[in-house]
């Protein structure tokens, strides 16, 4: 359908000459000589543009516009009046006028004008509509969960998005959601609108990290071929996620501080001072008092991402929440894998309230995706939940062996480094739990983390 513009003018001619060069154009043109006539057409009938005479038998052209942004916010209006003046001028941008046209125009360059205008106006129904869209995605409605350790959580959330506070840290265990979280403080913020970039500081290399987040200058480095904005100038008046801050290098988190302090930083290899216009909201699932005894993480830094820290709870401490959670997942996976939906067995609910979920929400998620696509049956039962590592093998050994020795052997260090290492990632790297789970003192397990050097 040709896009509409309405055309009020109470000067015939000029009507007539912009009904037939913006006919050229593709669009449809409705008219009215008078305010009497525009109200009518305002109240009944669709447009997507208003050009509106600023003084009209009856009525002025600003009234019109207050009208029309009325009934549909954000609609694009130009004004057109033989009377220019910068009062005037100013005076309809207050009021959201699109442009500002004095008369005599030229009819090829008001068609620039309108096209112009169209063009941008459906450019922000288009970001206007993606917004809304990650809002319905990602606002706190979609945390789920009633104990009081996640309600408390969502609580928090609110008032820290709705605050102006530019610095926030997220902790918790592996799995927890911090992602979402982070996600929600932005959508429920009124940085919303602008974007939200996320990057997780152990994906890259100290010196690639620092590019990404800080961008650089041409010729600051031998690939250097063009100017890079880094991710707190593409996030300008929105946030910026930092996953896994407690392994970012302690260089790399000196110049962290002074963005979080100053709102400013260099790219590499420039001299110029850059304006930051961005949340950031920090994560990381490691124990920072013990990284901070270490030396791993700046005390500075610390203080000031902890200004307002978020506790996520672990999913043991949520109750009822693991069957609210396993029923919206599997809700979710029954439709991604077309499936008719089915429902847990009684079975499998104490089968899945029963268990500590190591691995929090995303290990919930991935046992049930599983059962979603290889269960059978009307209905998901406990044989269909698998739990801790599935290890599929032919000709399963006893259950009573705690290790199956490989046909062709293996090394004893080899098994005690990869128990080892399974027990700090189900941990999140807590060495006095890892150490609970293999029988070993805290002392035994920091030397042997020294000695295959598994720090996580």
């Amino acid at each position: 359908m040709a896009p509409r513009i309405l055309v009020v003018d109470d000067e015939k001619l000029i009507r007539w000459s912009l009904r037939e060069r913006l006919a050229v154009e593709g669009y449809e043109i409705l008219e009215a000589a008078d305010g009497a006539e525009a109200d009518a057409i305002i109240e009944q009938d669709e447009f997507d543009l208003a050009l509106l005479d600023l003084r009209l038998p009856d009525t002025s052209g600003m009234t019109l516009l207050r009208k029309i942004h009325g009934v549909r916010p954000g609609l694009p209006v130009i004004i057109i009046t033989a009377y220019s003046s910068i009062d005037g001028a100013v005076e309809a941008m207050k009021n959201g006028a699109a442009d500002y046209i004095t008369k005599p125009f030229n009819m090829d360059e008001m068609a620039l004008i309108v096209n112009r205008a169209i063009e941008t106006a459906a450019l922000r129904h288009q970001i206007s509509s993606h917004v809304k869209e990650q809002k319905a995605r990602f606002g706190v409605a979609n945390i789920i969960g009633k104990s009081p350790a996640i309600l408390a959580v969502v609580n928090l959330v609110r008032q820290v998005a709705r605050s102006e506070t530019t610095a926030i840290l997220l902790l918790g265990e592996s799995g927890t959601g911090k992602d979402l979280i982070a996600r929600a403080i932005h959508y429920e913020s009124s940085r919303a609108d602008n974007p939200f970039v996320n990057i997780t500081c152990t994906a890259l290399p100290a010196s690639l990290l620092e590019s990404e987040l800080f961008g650089y200058e041409k010729g600051a480095f031998t690939d250097a071929k063009n100017q890079k904005k880094g991710l707190f100038e593409v996030a300008s008046g929105g946030s910026v996620f930092l996953d896994e801050i407690g392994d970012m290098d302690p260089p790399l988190q000196a110049k962290l501080l002074r963005v979080i302090e100053d709102k400013v930083f260099k790219r590499i290899g420039g001299t110029q001072d850059v304006a930051v216009n961005a949340r950031i909201i920090a994560a990381t699932h490691r124990d920072l008092d013990e990284r901070l005894r270490l030396g791993l993480f700046r005390e500075d830094l610390y203080y000031r991402l902890s200004t307002v820290p978020i506790l996520v709870p672990p999913l043991r401490e949520r109750g009822g929440d693991v069957a609210l959670l396993a029923n919206h997942f599997l809700c979710a996976y029954e439709y991604e894998f077309h499936h008719h939906t089915r429902a847990f067995s009684p079975e499998a609910f104490d089968k899945l309230r029963a268990y500590p979920w190591p691995g929090n929400v995303r290990e919930l998620r991935n046992a049930v995706e599983r059962a979603a696509l290889l269960g059978t049956g009307e209905e998901i039962t406990g044989d269909d939940i698998v739990l801790g590592r599935a290890v599929l093998r032919t000709n399963a050994p006893s259950q009573s062996r705690v290790v199956v020795l490989p046909p062709e052997g293996c090394h004893i260090e080899a098994v005690e480094k990869d128990l080892l290492r399974q027990a700090l990632e189900r941990t999140g790297g807590n060495r006095t739990q890892a150490a609970e789970l293999l029988g070993l003192t805290r002392d035994q397990v920091r030397y042997k983390v020294e000695k295959y050097n598994l720090e996580l």
